[in-house]
C-alpha cells in the first residue's frame, strides 16, 4: 500500500500540477498534439499522488494551489471544447452537411435494467427486447 503525502509533498505536487495546466494551455494554443498529450498523462500522474494526501495535509496554501489548479483546468478544458467544436463545424462544412459523415443511423440499443433485464417493449421506442 502506498503512503500517503506529507504536506510539503502534496503542496510541491500541486505546484507541479499548476506548471503542467500552464504547459498544457501553450500546448493548447499551439495545437501541439505530443504537448497535449504528455500533459494528459502528467495530470492523471499527479491526480493519482493528489489522492494519497488525505484531508489531514491539505492547508490554506494547499487551498490556494487547488483552486488555481481547478480554474486552469477549467480554462483548459474549455479551449478543448472549442477547438473540437471549430473542428466539428469545420468538417461539417467540408461535407456540405451530408450524412455520409455521420454514418449510418440505428435504432438505439435497448438497455438493461439493474439484474441484467430488459426495459419493456414500449420503453425502447419500438426496438426488439430480449427478456
Amino acid at each position: 500500500m502506498s503512503q500517503a503525502l506529507s504536506p510539503f509533498d502534496l503542496r510541491d505536487t500541486l505546484r507541479q500540477m499548476v506548471a503542467v495546466l500552464q504547459e498544457e494551455r501553450q500546448a493548447l494554443a499551439g495545437l501541439d498534439l505530443d504537448g497535449i498529450m504528455g500533459s494528459a498523462s502528467a495530470k492523471s500522474t499527479m491526480c493519482d499522488a493528489i489522492d494519497m494526501a488525505g484531508i489531514s495535509a491539505i492547508d490554506d496554501e494547499c487551498r490556494g494551489l487547488l483552486e488555481a489548479a481547478k480554474k486552469m483546468n477549467e480554462v483548459n478544458r474549455q479551449v478543448r471544447n472549442l477547438i473540437a467544436a471549430n473542428v466539428a463545424a469545420r468538417l461539417e462544412a467540408f461535407t456540405g452537411g451530408s450524412s455520409i459523415a455521420r454514418g449510418p443511423t440505428r435504432p438505439p440499443m435497448p438497455m438493461r435494467r439493474p439484474g441484467g433485464r430488459a426495459w419493456p417493449a414500449m420503453a425502447c421506442a419500438g426496438a426488439a427486447v430480449a427478456r
